[in-house]
Order: C-alpha cells, then sequence, then structure tokens
C-alpha cells in the first residue's frame, strides 16, 4: 500500500506520525535524560532535552538505598513463572473450550469470563485471608498462583479459544487419522500453530505481573521479597521526600525488560490479537 503514495503523501504521513508520537515519546525520553541530571536541573523549566552534565550517582544509589538488585531479581523470575504457567493453563483450556464439545460448554465459559468483571480489590482481602490461614503471606506465592488462576488467565484464554476457533476442522481430522490423541494433536499441532497468540498472551501477561502493585504491596512486608513496583516507592530521603534521581534511575531501569519483551514478541502479539476476533 505505502508504494502506492507519492513522495508528498508519504511525507506528510510519517509527519503526522512523528507528531502524534512526541506525547508517547517525551515521557520516556524526559525520565531517561533525568535519571544522568543533576537534582537541581531535572525540574527546570523550561524541561532541557539533554542533559548539561551527566551524573550516574542516582543509578549507583539505587543499588545502595536499597537491595534493588534482589528486587529486580524477584520481579523477574516472578513475571517468567507467570507468564509460562499462564501460557500452559491459558492454551489448554482455550483448545478444549474451542475444539471439544460438551454439555454447558458455552455456559461455562461465560461463567469463566464473568472473572473479568470482579475488580481485584475486591477479592484482595479473601486471598488475603487465605493465604494467611495457609502461611504463604510475605512470599511470593500469591503474587504467582493469582495471576495464574486469577482474571489475566481468563483474558488469556479467550484469547487462545478464539484463534482455536478459527483452525480448520480438517487439521483434527487428518490428525485422528494418523492415530493421534487428543493430547497428541494439540501438542503437535494446534500449539506449534498458535504461536501468534501466544505472542500476545505472553507480552500482556509479562507486562501484568512485571506492573503488578496492589498485590506486592498487600502480601509482602520484607524488602528483600520486594517486587519493583513496590521498591520503587521506596527510595526516599530522611525526610521522607522523594529522591527524584534514584527514582528516575529506578524507573529507567525497570523499564528496560518491558521493551525487551515488546521487541522480541511484537511481531507475534499483532498477529495474535488481529485472529482474536476469527470466531465466536
Amino acid at each position: 500500500m505505502s508504494s502506492r503514495l507519492s513522495p508528498r503523501t508519504k511525507v506528510l504521513l510519517y509527519g503526522t506520525l512523528c507528531v502524534l508520537a512526541i506525547p508517547f515519546v517525551f515521557p520516556t525520553w524526559w525520565m531517561v535524560t533525568s535519571s544522568v541530571k543533576p537534582v537541581a536541573e531535572i525540574f527546570a523549566f523550561p524541561p532541557s532535552l539533554v542533559p548539561s552534565s551527566v551524573s550516574l550517582d542516582g543509578y549507583r544509589d539505587a543499588f545502595t538505598t536499597q537491595p534493588f538488585a534482589q528486587q529486580y531479581l524477584n520481579s523477574a523470575y516472578i513475571a517468567l513463572v507467570v507468564t509460562v504457567g499462564t501460557l500452559a493453563v491459558s492454551s489448554l483450556a482455550g483448545y478444549a473450550f474451542a475444539r471439544i464439545r460438551f454439555r454447558g460448554q458455552n455456559a461455562l465459559f461465560l461463567v469463566v469470563l464473568l472473572g473479568l468483571l470482579i475488580p481485584s480489590e475486591v477479592t484482595i482481602v479473601p486471598l488475603f485471608r487465605m493465604f494467611h490461614a495457609v502461611g504463604l503471606v510475605d512470599t511470593h506465592w500469591p503474587l504467582i498462583l493469582v495471576p495464574i488462576l486469577g482474571a489475566p488467565s481468563v483474558l488469556a484464554t479467550f484469547i487462545m479459544r478464539q484463534f482455536f476457533l478459527g483452525l480448520p476442522g480438517e487439521l483434527e481430522e487428518a490428525a485422528r487419522l494418523d492415530g493421534l490423541g487428543r493430547f497428541a494433536t494439540f501438542w503437535r499441532i494446534g500449539l506449534p500453530l498458535s504461536r501468534p497468540a501466544l505472542g500476545a498472551v505472553a507480552i500482556f501477561t509479562f507486562l501484568h505481573s512485571w506492573n503488578l502493585y496492589l498485590e506486592p504491596i498487600v502480601f509482602l512486608s520484607t524488602p528483600e521479597k520486594f517486587t519493583l513496583p513496590q521498591a520503587l516507592t521506596q527510595f526516599v530521603d530522611a525526610y521522607g521526600g522523594p529522591m527524584w534521581n534514584v527514582q528516575l534511575s529506578a524507573a529507567s531501569l525497570t523499564a528496560i525488560p518491558v521493551l525487551v519483551v515488546f521487541v522480541i514478541a511484537q511481531r507475534q502479539f499483532i498477529e495474535g490479537l488481529a485472529h482474536t476476533g476469527l470466531k465466536g
């Protein structure tokens, strides 16, 4: 399509897109550049796009003020475990709802979707009491089990179901003729073909777990067990005021895995979302 556009139209189109991108790019640029600015220059008006002098004190203090390296590792492994667990649960459940016919199938799927309508704030107190009763408060288990078995997994199941509905039935018939059972058909045919949907699920699941804030502040109380969103609120001085250069440095480091994950899987993310509306 772009090859049919005249050069003038291309310049106008790309120029418009660049202008529209400014509100999205500027905050990130300001965060990264301000993390290496002197504190007095951070809130200068008008804001400077390039720091007059570079200081890495904020990055050094981020690791010396509190156990930021351990907190970074906590968020990384929790997000990875939650992503893998959600992919496993949602792909199996989505395939079952899409390809296996049983009585009450649509009613059961509707009940599952109702989980998306319940805000996490409503269930946080019952969940806290439940995990407290089994001695799992101040551990990472609630941050792993709740997303895998909760609303994020419901949305992932919906995406996987919509993708599997679009697969031709002839593929399953050919698999049965070759002697494959239900799970073998899913593992050898359905799952490999669902890589676009899996990419979409992996991205939004990783982002949700990486940015999770409410659950960590409810379930965790030991600084060494904090995750990054909770840790970012702890960079304060002796008077309780924010250490802006340290917070911006830590926030810049926090954004790196998100950008890496999206760059790696952005194509699968777009293709996976495009397939969620094929059939209902």
